[in-house]
């Protein structure tokens, strides 16, 4: 799975967002990132804070350990998860 990466007490999601939509949910994968659709408008970072609330439901772990490494501005993000014993591959629909 290229958009799922695992080392020792951390995963690293490579992901596809799309902003705006009806409801915040996971849409399936789209190319080598796991496609997260999202229901706040991509201004002011309120998509951004949307997944990240999303990602802390989904992971059981607060949102100081949900890392956005790269794509704050862009629909094609990097997020690092820190400390969760869920399994990322799980969230596939």
């Amino acid at each position: 799975m290229t958009w799922l990466q695992k080392k020792p007490g951390s995963v690293t999601l490579t992901l596809h967002i799309q902003p705006g939509a009806k409801r915040t949910e996971i849409a399936g994968l789209h190319g080598d990132a796991l496609k997260i659709r999202i229901a706040a408008p991509p201004v002011e970072g309120a998509a951004n804070a949307a997944l990240i609330d999303f990602l802390k439901k989904r992971f059981a772990v607060p949102a100081a350990q949900i890392v956005l490494k790269h794509g704050a501005t862009g629909r094609h993000k990097v997020i690092e998860i820190i400390g969760s014993s869920i399994d990322a591959a799980s969230l596939l629909p």
